[in-house]
């Protein structure tokens, strides 16, 4: 493992863990190897849910807010028939259908109105706060509460693309593009309202955020058990390839690290960019100001 932590970990989130769980037990072994270690995540994934789970090492955790908004992917199973009160197979059963007689058809009428950008409402058992208290902690001690009465309103969300890649009855296989802060249980809860025999959330796998894919993510046991992380560290500049970047002179570098702004001699009009060493070493994210960059976040060169 190297002496300095700087970059991301793409984990395949094992079922049952936390996001939280993966974060302590990366700690756990990083703090061991090289001492105290900042490490955080990058998009909460339920217990229930596997798949990409991106973790943030040193001062890569001061990024995690840009790799928290990129585009993700999901493979959902959703069970028709059968509803429950948290949204997925971790609630009570509150409902209960014959799904039988539902087309394939008819499925792919019913997730037609999600598709594109619209206001969902998120599930009462989130981890959204009111009031300083978790909606799930809230949920729990009075069963019959209204959202909108507690003034949580539905939230802007784009669902980018929907594929149906199986269909075997009560259960069905989507692939879902969708924007950060989606909730796919609200979806599937959703999907079977339409259907008129009420559904709910039975498998999650996150197959994409942003630039990590799933095919590419690292085993939590495998990566715990090798220290040597040289092969699985991601640096920033990697992760955030899709982002506008530009290449400092000496010159420039010498100034953003000092706190100075730069003159702003490009086209670029996107409100924050990257900014590299030649090298390729990510040094800042610099904030557009008119015709200058300003510094934003720097991240100094380590000795």
């Amino acid at each position: 493992m190297p002496d300095t932590l700087f970059g991301f970990l793409n984990i395949d989130k094992p079922l049952g863990l936390t996001s939280h769980d993966v974060v302590a037990r990366v700690r756990r072994v990083a703090r061991q190897t090289v001492g105290k270690t900042k490490v955080g995540h990058a998009g909460t994934l339920d217990p229930l849910a596997t798949g990409v789970l991106i973790v943030c090492l040193g001062h890569a955790t001061r990024l995690s807010e840009y790799a928290m908004v990129s585009t993700k992917q999901y493979r959902a199973e959703i069970t028709l028939g059968i509803e429950t009160d948290t949204y997925d197979a971790e609630g009570e059963i509150i409902a209960q259908a014959d799904a039988s007689y539902v087309t394939q058809d008819a499925i792919i009428d019913a997730y037609q109105p999600y598709l594109g950008a619209f206001d969902q409402m998120p599930p009462i058992y989130s981890a959204i706060k009111k009031d300083g208290k978790k909606l799930y902690e809230i949920a729990r001690s009075d069963q019959d509460i209204d959202l909108r009465e507690l003034g949580i309103e539905a939230r802007p969300v784009t669902i980018h693309a929907i594929e149906l890649l199986a269909y075997d009855a009560p259960k069905i296989t989507l692939d879902v593009t969708c924007s950060a802060g989606t909730y796919i249980r609200s979806l599937a809860h959703d999907i079977g309202a339409q259907l008129g025999v009420g559904a709910h959330l039975s498998g999650l796998v996150r197959t994409r955020s942003g630039n990590f894919h799933v095919d590419k993510a690292t085993n939590l046991d495998d990566l715990l058990e090798n220290t040597a992380w040289d092969t699985h560290l991601i640096d920033p500049a990697d992760a955030l390839s899709d982002w506008q970047t530009i290449v400092l002179t000496d010159e420039q570098a010498s100034d953003i690290q000092l706190g100075r702004f730069i003159n702003k001699d490009d086209i670029l009009q996107d409100d924050y960019v990257m900014a590299t060493m030649p090298d390729g070493h990510l040094l800042a994210v610099l904030e557009n100001r008119d015709n200058h960059w300003k510094p934003h976040k720097v991240f100094l060169p380590q000795a």
